[in-house]
């Protein structure tokens, strides 16, 4: 069996190419290979295996794959680059004319023989794409080229470096993992208690934490009498399996809000509930059930996939919300149908890797929502819509502004095709 060994942070040129007058074109090609990988995996390397430009020199990928992923950790990755078949013919005439001191004869692979060696060795993709189509430096025509074309139909099917990242099949964990609820309530008196009552129990506890968002009702009130009630009778920390707690918003906006409920939470799974309850209640358990499983590392919820109650959803609120996911789901590479529903779920683990990356980005998002998918897709988690029967409001009336918040999501979505697309 093959070992695959740990790359270092910077993948080096095959030995062939390891000299000191080495062309400037090639210093170019490893220059912005380098600048790939330094993308796709964390900084530190922790939990991540780099296999630069390896596969083509590997007399059996399958056996490689499986040795790599004994060692992964269940939540690692492995980052994988590869010249592309497609490319074949025009490496091949390079090495003739002798452009190209690399060998010829090599394992040439396409997109679909790395997705099927990756299922073969137990894996699953999670990301994959090519990249560069102007593997020779020209100003301004490079970047033109490698940086815009390149991530736009059809140059984003044509590029020289495939590139994939994978994770583990199979669960993060034997044990039922806990899960905190978060609820950013704001002017929702009138659901406090029906959350409290509707919410499942579901791991080996249930943390459900609301986070009052300076209202004009009484909501602070009716949290604090429906959480004061609902206490543990023993007093004793961990006694119940059911946890209430709550707390006071200092800032303004969703995301502060999400943000400082997650800081208090203790739970093994973290998940936003909105207290508008138009998402019901018991639909929470397949949320669970689709991470403790380990169908995905981020479940996002999709309310555009069953039919929508009467005045559920307004018509420009619908149309809205299809630009956004399209827009989203070319910028994340994940085909997310409706990246505005409220209801997000991921792990606590991951979720401090997003909080340790949040520089990358910067502080953004007041809705929270993107915050997490941006971080989440530049950690290349495995994310997933989950659809749900979104129902009219119960209490109450919205707290989204149309106009004023869609002006800040396209706002967001330059920003994030700026950061995590033309790179």
């Amino acid at each position: 069996m093959i070992v695959p060994q740990r790359l270092p942070r910077q993948p080096l040129p095959p030995p062939c190419l390891r000299r000191n007058n080495m062309s400037f074109w090639k210093k170019y090609y490893y220059e912005y290979l380098n600048s790939l990988v330094n993308f796709l995996a964390p900084a530190n390397r922790e939990g991540c295996k780099v296999i630069s430009d390896e596969l083509g020199r590997v007399p059996d990928i399958q056996s490689f794959l499986e040795e790599a992923q004994k060692s992964l950790p269940a939540d690692g990755r492995i980052i994988i680059t590869q010249y592309s078949a497609l490319w074949e013919p025009v490496l091949r005439l390079a090495s003739r004319l002798g452009m190209r001191t690399g060998p010829i004869e090599q394992n040439w692979l396409s997109r679909h023989d790395l997705h099927t060696f990756a299922r073969l060795a137990g894996l699953e993709v999670v990301k994959s794409g090519t990249k560069m189509i102007m593997p020779i430096y020209i100003p301004i025509i490079s970047w033109l080229m490698n940086v815009i074309l390149a991530n736009i139909w059809p140059f984003s099917h044509m590029g020289l470096i495939h590139y994939a990242a994978l994770r583990k099949a199979g669960l993060r964990t034997q044990a039922r993992p806990s899960i905190s609820i978060i609820v950013p309530a704001r002017n929702e008196a009138g659901t406090i208690e029906k959350i409290v009552r509707d919410l499942p129990e579901l791991g080996s506890f249930t943390e459900i934490i609301f986070i009052e968002g300076n209202s004009t009702d009484s909501t602070f009130d009716e949290i604090r009498r429906v959480v004061d009630r609902a206490a543990d009778p023993s007093g004793k920390e961990g006694a119940a399996k059911r946890r209430l707690s709550y707390a006071k918003q200092e800032g303004k906006g969703k995301g502060d809000a999400v943000r400082k409920g997650f800081d208090m939470a203790k739970g093994d799974i973290l998940a936003i509930y909105d207290a508008d309850m138009t998402v019901p209640a018991h639909e929470m358990g397949k949320f669970y059930e689709a991470i403790a499983l380990n169908k995905a590392d981020f479940i996002n919820g999709s309310r555009l996939v069953y039919p929508l109650a009467q005045d559920s959803m307004r018509v420009l609120n619908f149309l809205g919300n299809k630009f956004f996911s399209l827009a989203f789901s070319w910028i994340l590479g994940e085909p997310l149908k409706d990246t505005l529903c409220g209801t997000k779920v991921l792990w606590r683990s991951d979720y401090e890797k997003i909080k340790e990356g949040r520089a990358f980005f910067g502080d953004f998002d007041p809705f929270g929502d993107f915050d997490l998918l941006f971080g989440a897709s530049k950690l290349n988690l495995k994310i997933i819509d989950l659809p749900i029967h979104y129902q009219p409001r119960i209490y109450g009336t919205t707290n989204i502004s149309r106009w004023r918040h869609g002006w800040l999501l396209l706002q967001m979505t330059f920003f994030a095709a700026r950061k995590l697309k033309f790179t």
